[in-house]
């Protein structure tokens, strides 16, 4: 048993050390903002969706989260599935790439992103996202700093422009070279300014953490109503349990 909590306790540091010692900056997330949440599902659909699915989300559920219609939403996001068909409003978003395909074509599955942001983190996204560096050595040209012999291209190429990654080498204690990463060197223009990239990508990160959970701030919502049922509801028992024992005591 005390074997078990020990590496209970060593848990959460071997996570960390699993991890990225890549610094992440925050994810601008606000699920209350719909105006974010709806350019992020068009983001998601016209960038993401070529590759990836997302398995556990319809289309329709996402329409009235976010105000909108079944027409408003399949207009905004309408696809074709495998046949060519248009999708309907209570389909899940899936893809036309077959897995097969896939497999032969990229040399694995390509996973399904209803729930990275649950798995990754926001911050994990955001960063990934906007740290796409030129790496002439891998097979898409690039790589990426919080996901080091990263497979994917970067598919925002065109709107970040492409950047040179900063290595400065230190030595530690036992006198072992490492690279450290510095910062990003922009090589070539894209068509959108930092700040505009970082506003682009924010929105399709905060549209991940909903689909991770939709239920979200509903959810946070009701644990404030619980919360405050609980205290009053404590407040009684508490003058209940008074009344009952006021003779014995």
């Amino acid at each position: 048993m005390k074997k078990l909590l020990i590496a209970l306790c060593m848990l959460p540091g071997m996570v960390l050390a699993a991890g990225s010692s890549v610094p992440l900056d925050r994810a601008p997330v606000n699920q209350s903002d719909k105006e974010s949440l709806k350019r992020g599902a068009q983001t998601f659909v016209d960038y993401c969706m070529g590759c990836h699915a997302a398995d556990y989300m319809r289309y329709n559920r996402i329409g009235r989260d976010l105000g909108m219609s079944d027409e408003e939403i399949m207009a905004m996001i309408s696809t074709r599935d495998a046949k060519g068909d248009h999708t309907k409003p209570g389909e899940l978003m899936k893809i036309a790439m077959d897995t097969s395909f896939a497999k032969s074509a990229f040399g694995t599955k390509i996973p399904g992103l209803t729930v990275t942001a649950r798995a990754r983190g926001a911050d994990w996204l955001y960063t990934y996202l906007r740290t796409f560096y030129v790496d002439e050595s891998r097979p898409a040209g690039v790589n990426n700093i919080v996901f080091p012999d990263v497979g994917m291209p970067h598919v925002f190429w065109e709107l970040q422009g492409m950047q040179k990654a900063k290595f400065v080498t230190e030595i530690d204690s036992e006198g072992t070279e490492h690279q450290v990463y510095e910062g990003m060197e922009q090589l070539s223009p894209g068509k959108m300014s930092k700040e505009q990239y970082d506003a682009y990508v924010g929105d399709l990160v905060n549209f991940m953490v909903y689909m991770g959970e939709p239920m979200q701030t509903e959810r946070k919502s009701l644990g404030v109503w619980v919360l405050l049922f609980l205290f009053v509801f404590t407040v009684i028992a508490y003058f209940l349990k008074k009344e009952y024992w006021k003779d014995i005591h």
